[in-house]
């Protein structure tokens, strides 16, 4: 076998000429277009095979050049084409490892082949035609071989079972590269319907509207779709064209079927589930909609032309599944030198232990590798997790080094866990260790990611949060310590290498103790390094130099050193001692601690330093910048602005309404914090004391609302600075229009005339040159000048600018960073119950007053964490759900 043998093409396209073969944002690609497209992008791929890697996406060039590849006998990859940190590595891995020989992709000016090479490298058997992973962008080295005949009978079995017809129009709810979205595709284009391309969520109204208006006849889910499906209303949806819906990429629990069977009944469509595997091109079973209802749980029967066997039955009748049929992989391929192998496999041993049932359906009932051995004790991880679940406690279950290791996502929730499953597995409790997470991880195809547990697990019991997370003083450190880092301080177990801290969600107090952390570990931290990945941030760490040796091979002393060895270790402890005295706090922390403080102190009339407050609003401009409008992809920056309003707005509108209903002191413009829309006499009154609040709300809303637009979005990913430049002189020009040089009275308070200092503070945060601080530094002054007629209050406010510009860090005693962190994280409320703490003491004792005002926000904000905290479980697998949701959608 050469690279230039020939092999068959397979053609998917069994429509009509006139036929709608693809719709994508309502235009339509018949089935005699699509034909010639492809006949055309098969021409410029050659006549010698070559091994073509497609960036996909759900849209009409990468399926006409995967339909090319196919009929070209051209070996296809379908990879993740979206800009996610992991995608791109992932797709330079396997570049890296299996060398194509076009790569196709959509460039900056639209859709291009890149030919790497004219002919190809490899050579390939002549079956070969699609390779896939088995592990979406997680990484995984092999590759699943699948031959012409694979693809074709899986899509035929497909129609066949789902009764396709030219009349059906399927949504692509699940990504080209999922073996899963793409046999949707094949299964559909082969039975001469159509495809309906979206990267739409279902969660999103547009996808709704969307599917109306193309007709859409079914759409396909993993297990969270259909949680996002509870959380958008799908019960209430009116879509009369839809007859089917599938259900496949784990299991669904058996109520879930039932309910949503019984909706289909209701409403007049079908629900079928389906079991599968990539090594099995997509199917290998499916449960016949009439029976989803009465057999919820089971995987049904085998796909037309598939059958299964039990292996190595037990007497409880239980085994390994075992599946053979036409659609059976060819084998993997690990290395290049695999494409020219031929099939390996005459059946798949799926690692499922299944059982056939006296009805004749097939069930699951767990992983061969989810089997384990503890304390003695063979226990079925499954079966833990199944009997938690029916105690109300939803846990994930695995095993290390004979522990039974159990997670949820609360502590109270871990304990419960841990106590319940001792009770029910009849383990000492000595041998089962409970952890908290943040989230679930799954792999980016849906799947349980038990791996990833397994790493927190070790990196939690390692104590990463202690010592043992600081590497010694000239030690190496690698990007998996401060990846660890990550994953500990954040509660997010599949932080990867190439996940920054501001796309894994950091925020503006997260990163206190990361960077202090990550400071002990690296030394001086760049001021971007929020945004650097864990490769970047260990490729920039320089140890300290080891001094030269000596010709007598002792180190020789360094330049103008002359102190005898004796002396040298207690001037080392003494600089150690040092270290554990002082340590650095972020200047915007400092910042943020000092201006709430001039606040409450100035207020309580303990001083008089006034400025404070539009300080802290260049402070939470620079946060809202640096975090929540991190350059991360797709739609991640909407979501993190709409959870910073409901973190400000939630419990602002709490107290302030508690505070109106108990004393009538606040009007429900206060309430809701509308004051702004509200016509006043311009003075001062205490409805405008929580003006604050009500500006920093509508400063998140605008900017929501910019970004929603795509073109701003991509404008701003382009030039930074340019853009934050813009907005701050677009709000500047908006102050100077509405009061002139000098703000008076209640003038200075209202939204439009004080959102120049949240502009300003984005703006200090991309200035990342020297040349443009120096830019920013004469636009603070030149703004600061003027705006309240008060010197000394201009100073604090452009000094505070001043130092959050060029300052990155502040060195300060390491026991007050307790104190000023809290005081920082805690700032919000302290700022929000202030006005009913300090009065009574005004007069009399300012300092009093004061402490109790700091004592009573604290107070408030860890009550508020410990309520919030206790979110209910089904809000979690919500917020997991849109996540996963979002990492399945191109």
């Amino acid at each position: 076998m050469t690279a230039t043998a020939t092999a068959p093409g397979l053609s998917l396209l069994g429509g009509s000429p006139d036929h709608p073969a693809l719709i994508a944002d309502g235009a339509r690609v018949d089935y005699n277009e699509l034909r010639e497209r492809v006949a055309r992008r098969r021409d410029e791929m050659g006549g010698i095979r070559r091994l073509v890697m497609i960036a996909a996406s759900n849209a009409v060039e990468p399926i006409v050049t995967y339909l090319a590849a196919l009929e070209g006998g051209h070996p296809v990859l379908l990879v993740d084409g979206s800009d996610e940190e992991g995608a791109r590595a992932h797709r330079a891995a396997l570049i890296a490892r299996f060398d194509p020989d076009v790569v196709a992709t959509d460039g900056p000016s639209g859709w291009v082949l890149e030919e790497r090479r004219v002919g190809s490298r490899h050579d390939f058997h002549p079956d070969l035609a699609v390779l896939s992973s088995t592990s979406g962008s997680t990484g995984s080295p092999k590759l699943v071989r699948l031959s012409a005949e694979n693809v074709r009978s899986n899509a035929a079995a497909i129609a066949e079972y789902l009764r396709l017809s030219p009349a059906d129009r399927a949504a692509t709810t699940l990504p080209l590269q999922y073996c899963y979205g793409l046999s949707v595709v094949n299964s559909h284009l082969l039975a001469g319907a159509s495809v309906v391309l979206t990267g739409r969520s279902v969660a999103d109204e547009e996808f709704w509207m969307q599917a109306r208006r193309d007709g859409v006849t079914s759409f396909a889910g993993v297990p969270y779709t259909f949680d996002l499906l509870d959380a958008a209303g799908f019960a209430a949806r009116e879509l009369p064209s839809l007859r089917y819906v599938t259900q496949a990429g784990g299991r669904m629990a058996p109520e879930s079927v039932r309910r949503i069977a019984q909706l289909g009944r209701e409403r007049g469509f079908e629900l079928f589930v389906m079991y599968g595997q990539t090594e099995a091109t997509a199917r290998m079973a499916y449960l016949p909609p009439e029976l989803a209802a009465t057999h919820a749980g089971s995987i049904g029967r085998p796909i037309p032309g598939g059958s299964f066997r039990i292996d190595a039955v037990d007497e409880s009748g239980t085994g390994e599944l075992v599946y053979q049929g036409p659609n059976v992989m060819m084998g993997y391929a690990h290395t290049p030198e695999d494409f020219a192998h031929g099939p390996s496999l005459t059946e798949l041993r799926t690692g499922d232990v299944g059982r056939r049932r006296e009805d004749g359906l097939y069930e699951i009932v767990g992983r061969i590798n989810r089997f384990v051995k503890v304390f003695g004790l063979r226990l079925d991880l499954d079966r833990i997790e199944q009997l938690l679940a029916e105690e109300g406690i939803e846990a994930r279950a695995t095993s290390a080094d004979e522990r039974l290791l159990l997670f949820a996502t609360s502590e109270r929730a871990a304990e419960r866990a841990r106590a319940r499953a001792a009770a029910l597995s009849g383990l000492p409790a000595r041998v089962i260790s409970a952890y908290a997470v943040a989230k679930f991880p799954r792999t980016s195809n849906g799947k349980r990611d038990y791996a990833a547990l397994a790493r927190y697990a070790e990196l939690s019991d390692r104590a990463i949060r202690a010592s043992e997370a600081t590497a010694p003083p000239g030690g190496a450190v690698t990007a998996e310590r401060v990846r660890d880092l990550y994953a500990a301080l954040l509660g997010e177990p599949d932080a990867g290498l190439d996940d920054s801290f501001a796309g894994l969600g950091g925020d503006s107090l997260s990163y206190v103790e990361i960077s202090l952390r990550l400071e002990e570990m690296l030394g001086s931290l760049p001021r971007e390094w929020p945004a650097l990945t864990p490769r970047e941030l260990a490729a920039q760490h320089r140890p300290p130099a080891t001094p030269a040796p000596s010709a007598d091979g002792r180190a020789a002393p360094t330049s103008g050193s002359e102190l005898p060895a004796a002396t040298a270790p207690p001037a080392r402890h003494a600089s150690s001692s040092r270290r554990r005295v002082w340590t650095r706090l972020e200047t915007p922390v400092l910042l943020r601690a000092a201006a709430i403080f001039l606040i409450v102190a100035t207020h309580a009339d303990l001083l008089t330093l006034q400025g404070g407050a539009h300080l802290l609003l260049a402070v939470a401009g620079y946060n809202l910048a640096r975090f929540q409008l991190a350059p991360v992809a797709g739609t991640t920056r909407l979501r993190r602005l709409g959870r910073s309003a409901s973190q400000l707005v939630v419990p602002a509108v709490l107290w302030i309404g508690a505070v109106a209903l108990v004393t009538g002191q606040y009007a429900p413009t206060t309430v809701a914090l509308v004051n702004n829309f509200v016509p006043g006499d311009g003075r001062w009154s205490e409805q405008w004391q929580f003006w604050f609040l009500e500006t920093m709300l509508w400063a998140i809303a605008g900017a929501a609302l910019l970004f929603a637009a795509r073109p701003v979005d991509r404008l701003e990913r382009r030039a930074p600075f340019t853009f934050a430049l813009v907005v701050f002189s677009a709000a500047l020009a908006a102050r100077f229009a509405l009061t002139g040089l000098t703000a008076e009275h209640v003038e200075r308070y209202t939204a439009p005339v004080v959102l120049w200092l949240v502009a300003l503070g984005w703006l200090v945060a991309r200035a990342d040159t020297t040349a443009r601080r120096l830019v920013v530094s004469a636009l603070a002054v030149a703004s600061a000048y003027g705006f309240f007629g008060d010197p000394g209050r201009e100073a604090i406010v452009g000094g505070g600018i001043l130092a959050l510009l060029w300052i990155r860090a502040v060195p300060v005693p390491r026991v007050a960073v307790p104190v000023l962190v809290t005081v920082a994280a805690a700032s919000l409320f302290v700022y929000l119950t202030h006005w009913q703490v300090y009065p009574p003491f005004e007069q009399s004792a300012p300092w009093l007053g004061t402490l109790l005002s700091f004592l009573v926000g604290v107070l408030a904000y860890r009550a508020y964490v410990t309520v919030s905290g206790a979110t209910p479980a089904v809000m979690k697998r919500l917020k997991a759900g849109r996540k996963r949701s979002r990492a399945l959608q191109p």
